[in-house]
């Protein structure tokens, strides 16, 4: 097995004041500090309106309820070339519901997950079980700190018992210590110690060792309890200092005020070294069973403290055969006999302390830190591609109203005259100009926009879309002209019949949709004059093309009998060609496959639920069935054609290379499907396609930036093709808008994709 020499972590950071950014810090440390050569580096979670001064080893920064910043990290994580990452999971310190947000990050990682389970609940909610199952689905080795959490992961989360290891919580080498010397140090001379430390909760039953103090000073007078540490920030917030005031006020009724110490600051690892070396008792009287781990427990046990804790799971697992006294939860008597008998025996007190110090030596930091190199390497062993059927889901799983589509990219590529054709890496290159194709797709972006109520490009963008495909129309000839130069000079009278019948789409969507009642109305008098040409094309995606914009078209101007008689026309084309070509289980309109194959079946279907004419719907169904059966790789997910393999008679379609164009037009067809079908397949179909953007393809590698909205243009064989032009921006926008359309009208059943404020 090889171990890793990258490690990135997902978890809390100091100075960030909890217990998991102590752990995450202690940990990362001890990794630096291995015998192996080994970097870290941090992903910090910071809570709701809160800034830290982070150190350099944070790389990125989450906040916790920025769903949109799960899918950053995940990217930042998978372009970090690290081995393997260590997530820090406990339901509390990520957004959403239970911390689900923590699963979008997850699906978008590829990268072995080691995953440490800090609470695991023995009666969890179906939400909290729901989670904690999603988390270890996605990790490829689980860490907990006692037996009983790998019980626990085992009986009720039906977590695989060899994927779990069991490794302790690391505490620091320090010598055994006499607390003699060490109160001297700290002016403490002479006086027997009962500590507990931590940050300060009602949890942590701070109250029953209060209630308890007044037998324990019967027996020994001189006992002092200090009560180390900070109000925990959360509690802080919501209550300021009335818990601990409460805490105060009740050793003033009990007489006991002299005799307890609260101090109220969050120490540092040195200083609370030597307060556990002084104390001559350390006490955890948590209230709560379903403590799996406590760092101050391990801390203290490891240095060799007498301890006295109530039965909470971790403290069972640690201070059995002698190693500590447990007393009930609650009860503040059986508190005191406990503490008053160590401290009135030296002998069975140093005996005590002996057997914790010995069994802590298993516990050091570099013991944890080798076993947990040993856990990430079965990691990297045992990790395999998110490709299988099981992990396919990695669609932006939220709910449409916390999804923002975000423009930047789009306009980016947008100047005065329209939208620039390609890009290298992410920059405009404008030697290729434009195209009436790209501006026709952001004429068809800006109307679907329109037509789910929502805004963000704005209306001088959508001016230009519609200008320019104004000044494509060429009336010599009653075509659209396609390509342009960047100085505005047309390159051709005539573009091909594709993109004729795809600007004619996109004016079909601009008259039923546009929010501009005169750029209806011009759309609605161009897409009369364009439309008639198409009786002598011969391209099915041209009638394809042309079908979807007649759609929109028809609905928007019902009384037009030449339109009904085009569309008819063209849906027969379409059916007559399936019928020529089909044979046995191949359903398909051509002898080949070519570029955005879903688009004739969806025209088809489209047409028959508008025309009512059955048989349209059921060949538009059928061919797409068969389509599907091409665009699936061997492990369940979507393989686009790629264009490497176009049109190859009697040949199943080469794998590359992919474009954005495919999985687009699939996502679209699937969704016409499901409205024509009531099947609900159908909507699992189309997620899917749409996860190819996301990763689920077959390089594994997430396509787009969801923080600018930039797609990149496909997958070549060997990488994804890192230039991100107009096309393929275009594509995924349209995708997450139709996608979040259909999501909206089947909440609250599938609340996957949406679309809300936009930016």
């Amino acid at each position: 097995m090889s171990r890793p020499t990258r490690i990135a972590f997902i978890g809390n950071s100091l100075p960030r004041q909890c217990g998991i950014a102590t752990f995450t810090g202690d940990l990362s440390q001890a990794l630096l500090d291995a015998v192996e050569p080994v970097q870290t580096s941090i992903v910090a979670v910071t809570d709701a309106k809160q800034t830290y001064a982070y150190p350099s080893d944070v790389i990125f920064e989450i906040r916790e309820e920025e769903v949109e910043d799960y899918v950053t990290a995940a990217r930042v994580l998978n372009e970090g070339r690290f081995d393997v990452v260590s997530l820090q999971h406990e339901f509390g310190i990520f957004g959403g519901d239970d911390g689900e947000f923590i699963l979008t990050l997850l699906e978008n990682l590829r990268i072995p997950l080691v995953t440490t389970c800090h609470t695991i609940l023995a009666e969890p909610t179906p939400s909290q079980h729901r989670v904690l199952q999603k988390v270890v689905a996605h990790s490829s080795r689980v860490v907990v700190m006692a037996e009983k959490g790998r019980t626990l992961l085992t009986d009720i989360y039906g977590v695989a018992p060899q994927k779990i290891d069991v490794i302790a919580h690391g505490i620091p080498n320090r010598p055994f210590h006499d607390p003699d010397l060490a109160k001297i140090e700290r002016g403490y001379a002479g006086r027997p110690i009962i500590l507990t430390f931590g940050l300060l909760s009602p949890n942590k039953g701070i109250e029953v060792v209060i209630d308890a103090m007044p037998s324990i000073l019967k027996e020994t007078p001189e006992a002092l309890y200090i009560v180390l540490g900070a109000t925990h920030p959360t509690l802080l917030r919501q209550q300021g200092e009335a818990y601990r005031d409460g805490l105060r006020q009740r050793t003033e009724r009990l007489g006991v005020d002299h005799a307890v110490q609260f101090l109220n600051r969050f120490v540092d690892l040195p200083t609370l070294l030597d307060f556990i070396a002084m104390c001559d008792v350390y006490v955890t009287p948590y209230l709560d069973e379903a403590q799996m781990t406590s760092g101050t427990l391990s801390y203290s046990f490891g240095m060799g403290s007498a301890v006295v804790s109530t039965p909470y799971w971790h403290a069972c697992d640690l201070l059995s055969d002698g190693r500590g006294v447990l007393v009930p939860f609650g009860d503040a008597p059986a508190t005191a006999r406990a503490i008053a008998t160590l401290l009135g025996d030296d002998e069975a007190r140093m005996a005590m302390r002996n057997a914790a110090y010995e069994a802590g030596r298993a516990m050091i930091w570099s013991q944890v830190a080798s076993l947990y190199l040993d856990s990430m390497a079965k990691a990297r062993t045992a990790y395999r591609p998110k490709l299988v059927s099981d992990l396919i889901s990695l669609r932006i799983k939220r709910p449409p109203q916390q999804m923002a589509l975000k423009l930047g990219h789009l306009h980016a590529m947008c100047d005065d005259t329209g939208i620039i054709q390609h890009a290298v890496f992410s920059v405009p290159d404008r030697l290729h100009g434009y195209c009436v194709d790209d501006n026709a797709r952001a004429l068809l972006l800006s109307s679907l926009l329109s037509s789910v109520g929502e805004t963000g490009i704005a209306d001088r963008m959508t001016a230009s879309f519609a200008a320019f495909v104004e000044h494509a129309w060429n009336p010599d000839t009653g075509r659209f002209r396609n390509f342009m130069s960047y100085d505005r000079r047309w390159l051709e009278d005539e573009g091909s019949e594709d993109s004729h019948g795809r600007t004619l789409w996109a004016l079909g969507s601009c008259a039923l949709c546009d929010t501009d009642g005169p750029r209806r109305r011009w759309a609605s008098a161009l897409f009369a004059r364009a439309m008639t040409v198409t009786l002598d094309f011969r391209s099915p995606r041209a009638w394809a093309f042309t079908l979807l914009g007649l759609n929109d078209y028809c609905a928007a101007n019902p009384q037009d009998p030449h339109a009904r008689m085009l569309r008819i026309r063209h849906a027969e084309d379409l059916m007559d060609l399936e019928r020529r070509v089909s044979e046995g289980g191949r359903r398909w309109f051509e002898e080949g496959l070519s570029y955005e194959n879903a688009r004739l079946s969806q025209s088809l279907i489209l047409t028959g639920m508008s025309t009512k004419v059955p048989a349209f719907v059921e060949t538009g169904v059928a061919t797409l069935e068969w389509l599907m059966t091409q665009q699936t790789g061997e492990k369940g997910h979507f393989r686009a054609v790629g264009t490497d393999g176009f049109f190859e008679v009697g040949q199943p379609p080469r794998p590359f290379d992919q474009q954005p164009v495919e999985a687009t037009a699939t996502v679209a067809a699937c969704l016409s499907a499901y409205e024509a079908t009531s099947d609900r397949s159908w909507i699992e179909a189309a997620h899917k396609a749409f996860d190819w953007f996301t990763g689920s393809n077959d390089h594994g590698i997430s396509l787009i930036d969801p923080e600018t909205g930039s797609c990149r243009d496909g997958l070549h064989v060997d990488r994804p093709n890192e230039n991100r032009g107009a096309e393929s921006v275009l594509c995924y926008l349209i995708s997450c808008v139709e996608l979040g359309r259909a999501n909206q009208m089947l909440r609250p059943i599938l609340p996957r994709v949406g679309v809300r404020q936009l930016s």
